[in-house]
This record gives C-alpha cells, sequence and structure tokens, in this order.
C-alpha cells in the first residue's frame, strides 16, 4: 500500500501508532500541539533536516536506520549544549507512491533512537512532495545546568574528544565503492553510536565550550575557535586508529587519518575544558586551545591539514 492509498490521516494514524510517550510528554500527538515539560523553564532547540540522494539513499540504508540517524543527528546537538533530550517534532515529506511501510519503520528508527535517551516523538507534519525529506527538530532540558556554548573556549584550556571519529566517513567510503563491509563501519554511517550522556557530563565537568561532530572533527572545532576567537591546535598522535579504519584505508590504498580528522556523521562531542580539568574515562585529550594569531584557527601539529577538505559542506 502507498502512502497515497492511505491518505494523510490514515498515515499519521499509523505512525502515532508506534509511537511511545517520554516522562516529559503531557500531551503527545493529536492536538494542535503537543506539551512537554521543561522543568528548568529553559527549553534548548535544535533542527537538522535530511533529504534523499543528499544525506541518505534507500539502497543504503533501511528506513529504521534512516529514522535512528535523522534522530541522533538532533539528539546529539541538544546533548553538546550539555542538556537532556526530552522530545522530537518530525516533519515529512514523502512522494506519494512510497510503501506505507517505509514511513512505519522510520517512525521505528526515530521512536528508538529517541528512546535511548528517554526522549520520544511527540508531533510533525506530512506533505507530498517529489523527493522524500524529514526535518526534525529536538527540545531538551538542561535542569538547571548552565548551557555549554561554542563561545567559552579561552587560551590554554585542552581539548578532549568523547565518542567515536571516523567510523561513518569510512562507512560511506566503503559504500560509494559498491562494498557493504565490514559491517562495523558500513553500520555507523546507517546508525551512529552517540556518546549522548558526555554531553551533559562535560558540563558538569567545566566544559569551557563544546559542539557535536557532526559534519568532520577540523570543521566543528574550528566553529568553537570562530566563536571564541582563539585557534584550536591537534596532536595526530592523539589519535589512535582503529583496526577497522586501518585494514579498509590498506585495501583501497588511502590514509585514514582524513576520516579521523575531517568526516563526520559519528556525532562526538568535542569540548574544551580549563586545563587543569581531570577528564573521565569517555573523555581523551586530543589537543589545545591557543591564542588567535595570522595562523589558521585549525591546526595539526602546529602546521595547517591539507590532506583533504576540513569537513562536510552542504553546498559543495
Amino acid at each position: 500500500m502507498t502512502v497515497a492509498e492511505t491518505g494523510e490521516f490514515g498515515l499519521i494514524d499509523r505512525i502515532t501508532a508506534r509511537l511511545g510517550s517520554g516522562e516529559a510528554v503531557l500531551l503527545g500527538p493529536g492536538d494542535d500541539g503537543a506539551i512537554v515539560a521543561a522543568s528548568d523553564g529553559r527549553v534548548v532547540a535544535s533542527t537538522d533536516v535530511l533529504v534523499e540522494g543528499r544525506h541518505f539513499r534507500r539502497d543504503w540504508s533501511s528506513a529504521v536506520d534512516v529514522g535512528h540517524r535523522a534522530a541522533a543527528a538532533n539528539l546529539a546537538d541538544i546533548a553538546a549544549m550539555g542538556a537532556a533530550p526530552t522530545a522530537l517534532l518530525v516533519a515529512l515529506c514523502t512522494p506519494p507512491d512510497l510503501d506505507v511501510r517505509w514511513v512505519e519503520e522510520l517512525a521505528d528508527g526515530l521512536a528508538a533512537e529517541a528512546a535511548v535517551v528517554g526522549a520520544s516523538v511527540v508531533g510533525g507534519d506530512i506533505s507530498a512532495s517529489p523527493t522524500l525529506t524529514i526535518a526534525v527538530t529536538a527540545l531538551g532540558d538542561l535542569r538547571g545546568a548552565d548551557p555549554v556554548v561554542r563561545s567559552g573556549a579561552r587560551p590554554g584550556d585542552i581539548v578532549a574528544v568523547a565518542g567515536r571519529l571516523g567510523y561513518a566517513s569510512a562507512g560511506l567510503t566503503v559504500l560509494t565503492r559498491g562494498f557493504r563491509s565490514p559491517r562495523v563501519l558500513v553500520d555507523a554511517y546507517r546508525r551512529p553510536v552517540v556518546p549522548y550522556s558526555a554531553g551533559p557530563a562535560a558540563g558538569r565537568m567545566g566544559a569551557t565550550a563544546m559542539i557535536d561532530v557532526s559534519d568532520g572533527l577540523l570543521a566543528d572545532l574550528g566553529h568553537i575557535a570562530d566563536a571564541s576567537e582563539v585557534a584550536i591546535d591537534l596532536s595526530r598522535e592523539a589519535f589512535e586508529v582503529p583496526q577497522a579504519l586501518i585494514d579498509v584505508a590498506a585495501a583501497l590504498g588511502v590514509d585514514p587519518y582524513p576520516w579521523i580528522l575531517a568526516g563526520g556523521d559519528d556525532h562526538a562531542m568535542a569540548a574544551t575544558f580549563p586545563a587543569l580539568t581531570t577528564l573521565t574515562d569517555e573523555w581523551r585529550l586530543i589537543g589545545t586551545v591557543i591564542e588567535r594569531s595570522a595562523a589558521p584557527a585549525m591546526t595539526v601539529d602546529g602546521e595547517p591539514y591539507l590532506d583533504s577538505p576540513a569537513g562536510w559542506d552542504h553546498f559543495r
């Protein structure tokens, strides 16, 4: 059965029947708006969009995969502010001939990823479109904590990262070469493994700035450097290259470091901390914050990184 045969309201009923409800949801789908509790009195909000052919391909990823990926991209932004995700709003634009089962499985993926952090899908919208597009807005609660923004890094701070780097980018390379393995890399592209708890934990440790690594480590840390008016220098030796990346890089005859330094979609957390901070085990030291000068804002071992583009750009 297609989306057109199901109809707008029949499709909405099918979707909402598959959604759970997190503890922050006071009123879920069914009214003109949902009601989500925000005990802190402040709401953190972020939006991301996935367009078929640009951000995902149905021959590479299942609908459940795409749902996980769409939710993760937004939930990671909330965590990177030091907040706890509470809810998702999803707008779906779909070709009328799309199989309704694909939409149901998309909803399953969205709901499952939201449930990882105790959040839920509380509403959204549906429209016909020639291009399959999924727009997600995430909401979060600071729960009394100060937000960790991009503009707080200071010279002398240390730079650390939590989570995986390079896995999703290597997985994308594998897929573009027509392969489907190693699964650990391909699955990382399809469904990111996000260290959600590391975001609020970093805030509690006194992080001065933080960002989720969606477009590439150098590009995203560059946003912190620009917002904070500082420079950041990373140490190449600080990055342990996982064996799966070593093996694929050897098979393809490429350097694995561009995946780690410039690849996106793993949604690791990158943050700066005061120099004497004792980092927890999930965080690893990768660099330092230095004074801004005429030199590039981002360097690796004191030199500009020229091996590949610095990260993802939607218009490049």
